[in-house]
């Protein structure tokens, strides 16, 4: 019997889904608003960007990601100056026809290069 018992990690982690690191290139799209965005890290349920400004961002947002061709419809959940974390609703593909709701997404997307 050891008299000394193991340390437990704390553990703060309150995401159902774990985050991977991505560093995408990405846009954050609004009506009336676009901006150059990375996208820091990516889970199932939501993502984590760092904006080119510190822009307030409005609760509805589609951040596109440039390389993968994929807009993710999102609620912006906390801003702290030019990180946001987003709750995402699911990945849409921009490639092909996109649906109405996701116009200025694609356009957004070839605008940055995306082909």
């Amino acid at each position: 019997m050891s008299l000394f018992k193991p340390k437990s990690i704390p553990t703060d982690e309150r995401r159902a889904a774990p985050r991977r690191p991505l560093n995408a290139r990405g846009v954050v799209c609004a009506p009336g608003m676009e901006t150059a965005c990375v996208i820091v890290d990516l889970s199932d349920g939501g993502m984590r960007v760092r904006l080119d400004r510190g822009a307030a961002l409005p609760g509805e947002v589609v951040v596109v990601d440039v390389a993968e061709a994929v807009a993710y419809p999102a609620t912006v959940v906390w801003q702290k100056t030019h990180d946001a974390g987003l709750k995402q609703t699911g990945a849409k593909s921009l490639r092909g026809l996109a649906p109405a709701r996701l116009v200025q997404a694609r356009d957004a997307w070839l605008r940055a290069g995306g082909r």
